[in-house]
C-alpha cells in the first residue's frame, strides 16, 4: 500500500505553488543545507521583499510545512512566508556536531539572509519557539517581533522535570521519538486536546515517515535541556505575543504565566480554548484569526517599518 504522506505531500506541494510558495534548498556552509519554503514572487528591484516577511519555525515533529500548512495557506497571499525545515527534519542536514538550539537559530538566520530577508516576524511553536527565542536574542536586527505558541525561552531542568511528570514520561526522547505506532498515538493523544479518529494505516504511515534521523534527533533533545544556573533571561527588544492552547499539558497555563512574567509582563497573551500543545493544527481557523490580528497590529498600524 502506498504511504498516505507520499500521496498527500505532492498534493500539498501543488496547492502551495498555487498560493505562491515554493521549495528551495539553501547551503549555509559546506556540509550544512537548510530546506526552506519561500515565496515564488521575486523581490522588488531594490532586492527587498514586496511583502512583510513572516517566518514559521516548527515543533519537534514531521517537517516545517506539515507543522504550519494551515497558516501558510491562510497568509501567503498577504505576507512573504518562509518555512524552514530545522536540521534533521525534512530535507535539512548538517555534518556538524553542534545540536544546540543556538546552532539551529544560526542556520535559519543565515539562510534567511541568503534569501534576502532583512527583517521578519517569527512564529514559533514548541521546539521552534525555543529556537525562535534564541534567534531573537542573537539576531535582534533580523527578528522584529515574535509570536510564540506552547513553548518556553529555554528548557531548563526546573521546567523540564514537572512537564515530563505531567505527561508521564521519564525523558523527552522517550516521549517525542516513539519506537512503535502505539507510541505515536500516545504522543499525539497527549499533545492534542482531542485526538481525531483516523484509520490505523494513517498512523502507521505517519510513523514510517516521521522518525528518520533518530540518533541525531535524540541528540537535539539531550542538548535542549539545560541547568537552571546556566540560563540567564535575555532582554528582548522585540514585541512578543504568546498564543497558547489553553489545554496544553506540556507547557501549561502556569508555564505561560511564568514566561510572561520573565518577559517583564510586556508580552500579550491569548489562550485558545479546547486546544492542546498542537494548537495551530487543532484549531487552525481560530489560531489564524488571532495570528492575522497580531500581524495586522504589527504591520498595518505602523508599529513596524
Amino acid at each position: 500500500m502506498v504511504n498516505f504522506l507520499a500521496i498527500y505531500t505532492p498534493l500539498l506541494r501543488g496547492i502551495l505553488k498555487l498560493v505562491g510558495v515554493k521549495s528551495q534548498a539553501v547551503e549555509i556552509e559546506p556540509g550544512t543545507i537548510v530546506h526552506f519554503w519561500v515565496p515564488t514572487e521575486k523581490p522588488s528591484q531594490t532586492g527587498k521583499p514586496n511583502k512583510p516577511a513572516v517566518v514559521f519555525i516548527q515543533g519537534f515533529a514531521l517537517n516545517g510545512i506539515l507543522n504550519w500548512q494551515f497558516q501558510v495557506l491562510a497568509l501567503a497571499r498577504k505576507y512573504a512566508v518562509y518555512v524552514p525545515d530545522l536540521l534533521f527534519f525534512g530535507d535539512s542536514i548538517t555534518d556538524k556536531a553542534d545540536r544546540s538550539p543556538a546552532f539551529q537559530a544560526e542556520c535559519v538566520a543565515k539562510g534567511l539572509r541568503k534569501l534576502g530577508v532583512e527583517k521578519c516576524t517569527l512564529v514559533g511553536s514548541s521546539y521552534g519557539g525555543m529556537v525562535g527565542f534564541k534567534m531573537a536574542e542573537l539576531y535582534p536586527d533580523l527578528v522584529e517581533a515574535m509570536v510564540i505558541s506552547c513553548s518556553v525561552m529555554a528548557l531548563t531542568e526546573s521546567i523540564s522535570r514537572p512537564s515530563l511528570e505531567r505527561i508521564g514520561f521519564s525523558s523527552w526522547p522517550e516521549y517525542l521519538i516513539p519506537d512503535t505506532v502505539k507510541g505515536l498515538k500516545e504522543m499525539l493523544d497527549i499533545a492534542m486536546y482531542k485526538l481525531p479518529w483516523l484509520p490505523n494505516f494513517v498512523f502507521k504511515d505517519i510513523f514510517e515517515a516521521m522518525f528518520d534521523h533518530r540518533k541525531e534527533r535524540t541528540e537535539l533533545l539531550k542538548a535542549l535541556v539545560i541547568d537552571d544556573k546556566d540560563f540567564i533571561v535575555p532582554h528582548f527588544p522585540q514585541k512578543i505575543h504568546l498564543l497558547w492552547g489553553a489545554n496544553d499539558p506540556i507547557f501549561n497555563m502556569e508555564c505561560v504565566r511564568n514566561l510572561k512574567e520573565q518577559l517583564d509582563g510586556r508580552a500579550t497573551l491569548q489562550a485558545i480554548d479546547k486546544a492542546g500543545h498542537l494548537v495551530q493544527s487543532e484549531r487552525p481557523f481560530v489560531y489564524n484569526r488571532h495570528l492575522k490580528k497580531i500581524l495586522s497590529s504589527l504591520y498595518e498600524d505602523g508599529e513596524q517599518n
